[in-house]
């Protein structure tokens, strides 16, 4: 927290803006990876911007949140509601979407192990390839991520938007609640899944590099990347 106070113990809010300012960079490039070409870095980075200065205006010590969590957490959704905002996934997309998860859901329901590729793509009716093809078209049109999933699950959170006040402990609590729930549920994926999420998000690795570790296509890890986010959506459905 050094640096971030005027003499008179006031926070410095242009100290904050110099010292997380890049944070809105990294996460828009972060993000842009994983979007439409249409997408420009700049409208990312803008929006992520008002996010930070939002979290800097309303930033308080007083309320016992990490000024990291809290910056972290408020660039991270401008980001997303700037997404929101365009709209500009493909209905077919977020249809297609929401019935892979509901079929990986009953089949793992009914036959209590992992769902493969080859029966998600037999309930879907479609070939292998169809069924892989479709993964990987979610994986580079959809916004979702871990930090996502918290998200949309979290129902006692408070949600991203300029109407709500800052975080608060219970916030908090209950965030780290569904990070341990989801954590739990990484651990009951099929090996590679889980070495996966490890290297991409733990280690922050990118899919090219993820793929030459696993000895696979950068376009598999996609596909792979894609069907994990929906096995663990369809798990933590169950517990809404």
């Amino acid at each position: 927290m050094d640096g971030i106070y005027t003499s008179e113990g006031v926070v410095d809010k242009n100290a904050l803006w110099l010292k997380y300012r890049f944070w809105v960079r990294r996460e828009a490039l972060n993000l842009q990876v994983k979007l439409p070409a249409s997408v420009e870095l700049d409208d990312l980075i803008q929006a992520g911007a008002v996010g930070l200065l939002n979290a800097i205006d309303n930033y308080d010590p007083k309320k016992g949140i990490a000024l990291s969590t809290y910056i972290s957490q408020r660039v991270r959704w401008a980001l997303i509601d700037e997404l929101r905002e365009r709209d500009w996934v493909p209905r077919r997309v977020r249809s297609n979407s929401r019935r892979l998860s509901t079929a990986i859901q009953r089949i793992e329901q009914e036959s209590g192990h992992p769902a493969s590729e080859a029966e998600v793509a037999q309930a879907l009716d479609v070939s292998l390839a169809e069924y892989q093809s479709m993964l990987a078209e979610n994986n580079n049109s959809m916004i979702y991520s871990l930090d996502e999933l918290q998200e949309e699950f979290g129902d006692s959170f408070e949600q991203p938007d300029s109407h709500h006040e800052a975080l608060n402990p219970l916030n908090e609590a209950l965030f780290s609640r569904l990070a341990a729930h989801i954590s739990r549920e990484i651990k009951n994926l099929p090996e590679r899944e889980q070495t996966l999420l490890n290297l991409y998000y733990q280690q922050e690795l990118n899919m090219k590099e993820v793929g030459y570790i696993l000895s696979i296509t950068e376009t598999r890890v996609s596909q792979l990347h894609s069907q994990a986010i929906k096995r663990l959506r369809a798990r933590l459905d169950l517990h809404k």
